[in-house]
């Protein structure tokens, strides 16, 4: 399968990458039950000199872990990449398809964890292992002062990879934490399908954060 190269190469796992032994297991089931999909670490997706870093959980199953890149292929991308375009962060039409022409501008996207994991659900030990590529990846990005963290478990990574302390920076929708080095986090609930199903998160919601973003960017 033909993805777009990662715009942080030197950062990514091999995809083959043996450090999670469950994500190991699941991603030979994955090639076995279907050997069109992508079925490796799903690589950042965006402008390597972007502002503005936002990072997700994990790759879907049906979403990037089949089509290889961010957010693309299940219902958490569309609110994600029309918000980014509304705030001229996106350019191209969004068809949910590793074939669409989308690309980022000021943007990249990270995920907490490179691999899919079963029930969509990471271990600690599976973040903690998988937060040095996380950590890389900031590390290259020397443009990217603001972070949107994407749910608890992004946040809870971000805030450690930028040197923040968890007990006084605690995550909440629309939450606001600055680092020592005067880079900013801004917490979002996750855009999954879940959360705009049920309300807890809304496309206002969603704007709002970014709209905040922009404002910190000066």
């Amino acid at each position: 399968m033909n993805v777009a190269p990662s715009p942080l190469p030197a950062t990514e796992p091999p995809l083959d990458c043996p450090q999670c032994p469950r994500l190991v297991d699941l991603r030979r089931d994955m090639r076995t039950q279907h050997p069109e999909w992508w079925n490796a670490p799903v690589p950042a997706f965006g402008d390597p000199h972007a502002w503005l870093a936002i990072v997700g959980l994990a790759p879907g199953m049906k979403g990037a872990n089949r089509t290889g890149r961010a957010f693309i292929g299940d219902g958490a991308g569309a609110l994600l990449y029309d918000t980014l375009a509304k705030f001229g962060l996106a350019h191209g039409t969004f068809t949910g398809s590793r074939e669409d022409e989308i690309t980022l501008d000021g943007a990249i996207i990270l995920n907490a964890v490179k691999c899919l994991p079963p029930g969509n659900a990471p271990t600690s030990e599976e973040v903690r292992t998988c937060r040095t590529f996380l950590s890389a990846q900031a590390g290259a990005l020397s443009s990217a002062r603001v972070y949107v963290a994407l749910g608890q478990v992004a946040h809870q990574s971000v805030v450690k990879v930028l040197g923040g302390k968890l007990p006084k920076a605690r995550f909440a929708h629309g939450a606001l934490h600055r680092v020592p080095d005067g880079r900013v986090l801004i917490d979002s609930y996750h855009c999954s399908r879940y959360n705009q199903n049920t309300g807890r998160l809304t496309a206002q919601m969603f704007e709002e954060v970014f709209a905040k973003a922009l404002e910190l960017r000066g």
